[in-house]
């Protein structure tokens, strides 16, 4: 019988102990030691889970050169410093590492993003007087207006969204004005309707906001741009669709849980999925076995199969970072380390569902409106009162009566 030869391969570098070594390199200083707060980010990264993953992520040409200069002092470790690199996904990614570790604070990217586009749009219109009013309307009423509502909060990709379409649509008014010898100042009714009629209008709706503070703030005169007036909702509303979904999603073990959680609580509770994925585990609560979530200024107790869902997600909810993981306070969390899931992929989710977003909270709104007084429905849905009582008007809910023979009835038994 001949003889087997076993072949012994030589083993290869630790993978971690690799890893360990490029961060080193990377983050040290001329000296060799590392910055105390680089220090964080080379703990929490050299203990990731998937150090190949890790080192993969290091190869990559900017995220090595950006480290590295941060390490080294070339580069000032500040959020500013890395507004100065150019845009993108692996940069975003960087700075979301980085806030994640406890290196860089937190802050408001989308706000951010908002005040880059203003600056950006205003300066490259074309006349001094066209950029001055769109400073103007930016600055000191678009975006103080909306750190006002937002309440301290970062604001949502939605609210970023809307606010831009405001300013475009501001920009297209003036140049289309610009275009034909006008200013806010000098045009009529006859030309603004000329424009509104025209195939060049874009954004029309938002452009009346900027007309209507034009008028405000006497920049332009004797123009009248109607508001569009909310009178309920335009689309058939399918009540008996939106159970049957309901009902699937609370029964049906092969979806993920977390889907089953994000659909109820748009299909009962009328939230957006800009409301959902801000939701953090703070926002559940259990006291004396009653299940709670608190999605206005008032909690709302669950019903036992989707208090089970809620607790099941607080327990087991996972970030699908692999970088720069954390104990994330998220209910659901998302795929950059410490932040929460984006709206967008939140939506998505849903509409996989076979839920229609819009015109399932429609349905929610309208039925809930027939059910409670708009003070009740803004206060457990975290709505606005203004919001509320327009559904309530679109449902005839006559609450108003309602709370009138209340009145009555508790001055007949004090008396």
């Amino acid at each position: 019988m001949p003889r087997q030869i076993r072949v012994v391969h030589a083993p290869g570098p630790c993978p971690r102990c690799s890893l360990k070594q490029r961060l080193h390199e990377l983050l040290a200083d001329g000296t060799g030691s590392i910055n105390p707060k680089l220090q964080l980010l080379h703990d929490a990264l050299a203990d990731t889970e998937r150090a190949g993953t890790a080192m993969r992520w290091l190869s990559k040409g900017i995220v090595s050169t950006v480290l590295s200069d941060l390490g080294s002092g070339r580069r000032p470790l500040t959020h500013k410093a890395l507004d100065e690199l150019p845009e993108g996904k692996v940069v975003e990614h960087i700075r979301s590492v980085l806030v994640a570790t406890g290196v860089l604070p937190q802050r408001d990217e989308q706000m951010v993003r908002l005040e880059r586009h203003v600056k950006d749009l205003v300066s490259s219109h074309a006349t001094a007087e066209g950029r001055k009013i769109l400073h103007r309307y930016a600055t000191w009423h678009l975006l103080r207006r909306l750190r006002r509502r937002s309440r301290g909060k970062d604001i949502t990709h939605y609210q970023l969204t809307v606010a831009r379409r405001h300013l475009r649509a501001a920009v297209h008014l003036l140049d289309w004005l610009e275009e034909h010898n006008l200013t806010l100042a000098t045009c009529r009714q006859a030309d603004l309707e000329r424009w509104m009629t025209s195939d060049d209008a874009r954004h029309r709706r938002e452009a009346g906001h900027f007309v209507r503070w034009a008028l405000s703030q006497k920049i332009a005169r004797d123009l009248s741009f109607p508001a569009e007036r909310w009178n309920g909702p335009c689309q058939a509303m399918d009540d008996e669709a939106r159970w049957a979904t309901a009902r699937r999603l609370l029964h049906d073990d092969t979806l993920k849980p977390d889907d089953r959680l994000a659909g109820l609580l748009l299909l009962l509770y009328a939230q957006w999925p800009a409301a959902i994925s801000r939701l953090t585990v703070d926002h559940i609560e259990e006291i004396e076995g009653a299940v709670r979530i608190r999605l206005g200024a008032v909690p709302v107790e669950l019903p036992a199969p989707i208090a089970e869902l809620a607790l099941r997600q607080v327990a087991v909810r996972r970030s699908h970072a692999v970088l720069g993981r954390t104990d994330s306070p998220w209910l659901f969390p998302g795929g950059q380390p410490g932040r929460p899931i984006r709206p967008w992929a939140m939506g998505e989710r849903l509409r996989k569902l076979g839920i229609r977003l819009a015109e399932t909270r429609s349905t929610v709104l309208f039925q809930l409106a027939t059910e409670l007084p708009a003070a009740v429905l803004a206060r457990t849905l975290g709505i606005d009162i203004t919001v509320a009582v327009k559904w309530q008007q679109a449902a005839a809910g006559d609450w108003a009566a309602y709370a009138a023979e209340i009145s009555r009835r508790t001055t007949a038994e004090q008396a």
